[in-house]
């Protein structure tokens, strides 16, 4: 038993993770109906943006670790929002009646470039970085069964910003504008809203939101590196797809649960828990044949 809360717990904390990073691809796909294969290695740019300003801050003297957490998450936020803006300006928006393969090859390709960028261009890029424990290292044990301090920590802060983000979606007069722009883009420009404004919001904050994954996979592994994101996006795009892309509670369902089918696999696997990825993959394919449209379908109107 304490083993099973001990995979519980993780894939909580994995599932969290995925979540924040699947809510970016439904987000895009609800308000312009483009997949944006990009979005991992955006995440991985925040990841380095983050460490770098903890480092940064680290080497002008501040030792507190809340002073370099808080700067290596608003500089992570601010970089890869401002890079997620960019790309609806001069890469999404310009090709949005170009045929969507035009924009899956683009996004395909910059996700590369990026990537690229960072192990080229970064100092020492091609090899993984240590990002330092800001968090307490303390842990609760019961028993056989151990509750680290920084999982807890990292599992209430990306419920936080769930939270705050249906709050944002549900609640504000931005958010309603974004689900108006997700419904029916015409009637949403009749009605006077800015449509350039808030594609341009919405992949700043999809991209911000993947910034806080990125450091959020940095503090619980204590590393990132230059390829991170591929598996990233890749886990993300498929829990957003299996929970319905387009809907923002399915991308959170999906995310926790491809998470809890890798702790499944690895313990029904305890011989070869190395295939635990293999095995949740395998599983979504067959959820997918059987419920193609996901878990949580998005609602669409039909025009006549």
């Amino acid at each position: 038993m304490a083993l099973l809360g001990q995979y519980l717990v993780n894939g909580i904390m994995l599932g969290t993770i995925y979540a924040l990073v699947a809510v970016g691809f439904t987000l895009f796909f609800g308000v312009l109906d483009v997949i944006k294969f990009s979005h991992g290695d955006v995440l991985m740019v925040g990841a380095f943006a983050g460490f770098t300003a903890a480092m940064a801050v680290a080497a002008v003297g501040i030792s507190n670790p809340v002073l370099q957490l808080a700067a290596s998450v608003v500089f992570a936020l601010s970089v890869t929002a401002a890079l997620g803006a960019a790309i609806a300006k001069w890469l999404i928006l310009p090709l949005k009646h170009a045929p969507r393969m035009n924009i899956l090859l683009v996004t395909l390709m910059l996700g590369t470039a990026l990537r690229e960028a960072v192990r080229l261009f970064y100092p020492d890029g091609s090899n993984p970085k240590a990002f330092p424990a800001l968090l307490p290292t303390s842990a609760l044990t019961l028993g056989d069964f151990t509750l680290r301090a920084d999982s807890a920590i990292l599992v209430a802060a990306g419920i936080s910003v769930i939270v705050g983000l249906h709050l944002l979606i549900n609640r504000t007069r931005l958010g309603l504008a974004i689900r108006a722009v997700a419904q029916d883009e015409e009637t949403a420009r009749t009605m006077g809203i800015n449509y350039a404004l808030v594609v341009l919001v919405t992949f700043a904050l999809g991209s911000g939101i993947a910034a806080v994954a990125g450091v959020m996979n940095g503090l619980y592994y204590n590393e990132v590196n230059f390829g991170m994101g591929l598996l990233l996006g890749l886990i993300g795009f498929s829990a957003a797809i299996i929970g319905g892309l387009g809907n923002l509670y399915g991308a959170i369902l999906g995310g926790f649960l491809f998470a809890m089918l890798q702790m499944l696999g690895a313990v029904a696997m305890p011989f070869a828990s190395a295939y635990k990825d293999v095995f949740a993959f395998a599983v979504v394919i067959a959820l997918m044949a059987w419920k193609p449209t996901g878990l949580i379908p998005e609602r669409a109107s039909e025009r006549v």
